[in-house]
């Protein structure tokens, strides 16, 4: 039998006998069925795509993201219906959370690297993580879309896998 472990890192603390698991909701209209809903359990890494049928609630997906991937997945939730900025998901893959001064920080980084023209290796490591992140949600039917020079954004998943 598989051993399952909590995460030990600065972003995802594991939980003590005070502190309950974090697991956050979202409802995504125009992504899931109105009687469904995703909950991201932030420490085991865990997202749950949950339906309420006849009363009881019911299990239709489920995937184990890495910490990089909920650190990217996290501020696309969030910021769904909308997009979510560059300097937005390379302040929460860098640093694990985002303020206001971290996401200015971010901003400030990608302007010098756009004037450089080294932008594409400074989001490199993103854009590998929303790759993986992308590929785990298309079981929930969930895409990641780039918007050019923009951000990224959750759509609803229109292209077939292959299969092979």
């Amino acid at each position: 039998m598989q051993k399952t472990s909590l995460r030990m890192t600065k972003a995802f603390p594991r939980p003590s006998q005070e502190a309950p698991t974090e697991i956050r909701h979202f409802t995504l209209p125009d992504l899931l069925p109105p009687e469904h809903l995703l909950a991201l359990n932030l420490t085991l890494g865990t997202l749950a795509q949950l339906a309420c049928e006849e009363g009881l609630p019911h299990l239709i997906a489920e995937q184990q993201f890495t910490n990089s991937e909920i650190c990217v997945l996290l501020p696309l939730l969030e910021a769904y219906p909308h997009y979510c900025p560059y300097e937005v998901l390379l302040a929460s893959f860098t640093n694990g959370q985002i303020t206001e001064a971290e996401v200015e920080r971010c901003r400030r980084r990608l302007s010098l690297a756009q004037a450089e023209g080294v932008w594409d290796q400074e989001m490199r490591p993103v854009r590998n993580v929303l790759s993986r992140t992308r590929m785990k949600l298309y079981a929930f039917g969930i895409d990641i879309f780039s918007i050019l020079e923009t951000g990224y954004v959750l759509m609803r998943r229109t292209r077939q896998r292959p299969s092979g």
